[in-house]
């Protein structure tokens, strides 16, 4: 009895007496506890409260959770300028009065000059002005700035009248991607492959915690094959593996980095696109799926069709480490948020980049372009949808404004 006594004394004992330490120890031990917590907490991102938004039935688990304090910054980050005055249509043609303008040249005037004071704000260094992309002579072109502006200047006006299915009637302008930097904040170059030590004959580009897929061990470069070139995304194939079928484990990890990076690019989940209880079931998913099937499409138009073209005259420093430009992902345009800006269009005040004067030259049909609303490689599996959102208008869904509620939360 004796020695259950002592036990059971023993054991109501505080622990930290148990394991013979004096006070000033104990005192120690548990700021380090302390101290350890924190720093594991830290370690998460961000932390509570945060808010979960529902994004459809009850009981099916599609919501996303936003952190109050975040979106806040993310807000404040995503304001839109101010918008230069209106000019006058009227008067002669921008073309007739200057030289070597071969954009816009059909605009007055005083409407061209609007948008010229427009890009200077939106993109050149402020020491720089209108000198970031001209010289003495104003219509001398030798600087890669002046013919890299007239390429997207040419990139905005197609994607304005032609990839309407993805940006809707919101558009973009020069600032929904440079936001005031003369490069983008967030673009891309496509990896060089890494040589691995050890018996190993490559590291199948994974393996290397990268932001780009969010630190994981994915595969690093989900761009070049899917933003670029135009391999399948996929999980899961229609056929059995010896008729070709490559959907394997591998192919579907390098989904997945993708889809990472869709997920980190608009701030939302996997539900925001996708129905928890049928991933690949296009019947019952989200319209944003279909939207971003479209912008998946468009941001390989746009970087094959204007952004590689510009790779020679670019100087070396402005060049990736495979000696490729700076391209365009999802990132480049969202920068975090569900869409650009909070959704906040631009193209309203500044409707001589609707693409409407001077008109865009026709887009080159996309591989697998939808007809009468329906995408052509629909019948294969590919990730197309089945019921596209008519005209590509911005969500008018709760999910899609539930975002820009918890915009205007204060932060704690």
């Amino acid at each position: 009895m004796s020695g259950l006594n002592q036990s059971s004394s023993e054991l109501g004992r505080p622990a930290l007496q148990r394991l013979g330490l004096s006070r000033p120890g104990r005192a120690l031990w548990i700021a380090a506890a302390v101290a350890g917590a924190a720093a594991l907490l830290a370690g998460c991102g961000e932390r509570p409260p945060v808010e979960p938004v529902q994004l459809g039935y009850r009981g099916t688990g599609m919501e996303t959770v936003y952190n109050p304090r975040m979106v806040a910054s993310l807000y404040e980050a995503q304001q839109l300028p101010s918008v230069t005055p209106a000019a006058s249509p009227e008067g002669p043609r921008a073309s007739e009065v200057y030289q070597n303008v071969k954009v816009l040249g059909n605009l007055s005037v005083g409407e061209f000059t609007r948008v010229m004071l427009a890009m200077t704000a939106w993109v050149a260094p402020p020491d720089q002005a209108c000198s970031y992309c001209h010289g003495a002579d104003m219509a001398d072109e030798s600087k890669y700035q002046y013919q890299t502006a007239r390429k997207m200047l040419e990139m905005t006006l197609h994607t304005n009248a032609q990839w309407k299915s993805h940006v809707g009637s919101t558009g973009v302008t020069c600032y929904t991607c440079h936001a005031g930097r003369p490069v983008p904040q967030y673009a891309w170059y496509t990896a060089p492959p890494e040589q691995p030590n050890g018996l190993m004959a490559t590291n199948a580009m994974q393996n290397r915690p990268e932001l780009s897929v969010r630190l994981t061990s994915l595969p690093y470069d989900p761009f070049t094959p899917f933003l670029l070139d135009k391999q399948e995304i996929r999980m899961a194939g229609n056929t059995a593996l010896p008729t070709g079928n490559r959907q394997s484990i591998k192919q579907t990890e390098w989904t997945y980095g993708l889809m990472m990076h869709f997920s980190n690019s608009l701030g939302v989940s996997c539900l925001y696109c996708h129905n928890s209880r049928a991933f690949a079931n296009w019947e019952e998913s989200p319209p944003q799926r279909t939207t971003a099937w479209h912008g998946i499409r468009m941001v390989r138009d746009l970087n094959v069709n204007y952004l590689l073209p510009l790779t020679d005259i670019q100087p070396k420093n402005q060049l990736g480490p495979t000696g490729d430009i700076a391209k365009i992902n999802c990132s480049t345009c969202h920068r975090g948020v569900y869409k650009p800006l909070f959704g906040k269009g631009m193209l309203k005040d500044y409707p001589e980049l609707s693409g409407a004067y001077p008109p865009a030259p026709p887009a080159p049909p996309a591989d697998g372009a939808p007809v009468d609303g329906v995408p052509a490689d629909a019948a294969s599996g590919d990730a197309v949808p089945g019921s596209p959102q008519p005209g590509g208008e911005p969500p008018t869904t709760a999910q899609a404004k539930a975002p820009a509620r918890l915009a205007q939360l204060p932060a704690n």
